[in-house]
């Protein structure tokens, strides 16, 4: 089912299918709140020439499991909206939950330390430390967060989630020997360490060609059909066109929130 609400003003707010009443449906267990919640959130940024107001009034809902893409043109606040989700930005006004926790309320500590352990962060140009290996790379929030008992599991654990990604044998390399496709792997890996509760992904193709475009969004789909949930900001409204779910920001705001396709595992309660 797809379903659009447009305007400028504050869009109809969509929850995914699965989260509806069904009649016939009473077998099903729905959650009875959304995992991650933002409401009202305002981000202004001050300049020279006045403020500029990147968010205006935002409300969103994203439950367990959805693979949301975020999509608009430059400037429309994308970034700043998974920002805000992950605590590396603030609003200047609003509210922001995620699972039990209210992140507008955290001090930088608290959110540094809460980040660690329980988001997973994928950038677009990477950001690994070149003098670092892939397998250090995995490790490095692992040492950071303190999780993991000694560097022998720790290595255990980068090795099994460069596995998963199918980059293993390059474990021991550094990031300048392999291409770019597989350096987006080893940050996925390393977004993976902590097994966090969310992964949060700020154009994660945008530099790469079309083969390894699909390479990397098929291990997305893989962590959604395994229950992860996923924020991807992405230009490219072909995978905007597969994930569960697509929110469009313009100037700011919300202009449309569109369904896609149910959650893993829906289709077995249908």
């Amino acid at each position: 089912m797809s379903e659009w609400s447009m305007g400028r003003g504050k869009p109809k707010q969509i929850r995914h299918p699965q989260h509806r009443a069904q009649a016939g449906a009473a077998s099903i267990e729905m959650p009875d709140r959304a995992f991650i919640k933002l409401e009202r959130v305002e981000k202004a940024y001050p300049t020279p020439a006045g403020d500029v107001c990147a968010l205006k009034g935002i409300d969103l809902e994203v439950w367990e499991g959805e693979f949301v893409g975020i999509v608009g043109k430059s400037g429309a606040g994308k970034s700043t909206l998974v920002n805000m989700v992950a605590g590396i930005d603030k609003p200047t006004s609003g509210r922001v939950r995620v699972g039990t926790r209210a992140i507008h309320e955290m001090s930088e500590d608290q959110v540094a330390r809460w980040r660690g352990r329980n988001v997973g962060v994928i950038f677009q140009f990477f950001q690994l430390l070149p003098m670092l290996t892939v397998a250090q790379n995995v490790m490095l929030p692992m040492d950071f967060a303190g999780v993991y008992n000694s560097p022998k599991e720790r290595r255990e654990r980068a090795l099994y989630l460069l596995e998963q990604v199918e980059i293993a044998e390059q474990a021991d390399k550094l990031p300048s020997a392999v291409s770019g496709g597989q350096r987006q792997r080893v940050a996925i890996a390393r977004a993976l360490a902590n097994d966090p509760a969310f992964l949060a992904a700020d154009e994660p193709t945008g530099n790469l060609d079309s083969r390894t475009t699909e390479a990397v969004f098929s291990v997305f789909e893989k962590l959604v059909d395994e229950g992860k949930t996923i924020l991807m900001v992405t230009h490219d409204m072909d995978l905007a066109s597969r994930v569960t779910r697509t929110v469009h920001l313009a100037d700011g705001e919300f202009v449309g929130d569109r369904a896609h396709r149910g959650l893993p595992g829906e289709a077995a309660h249908a």
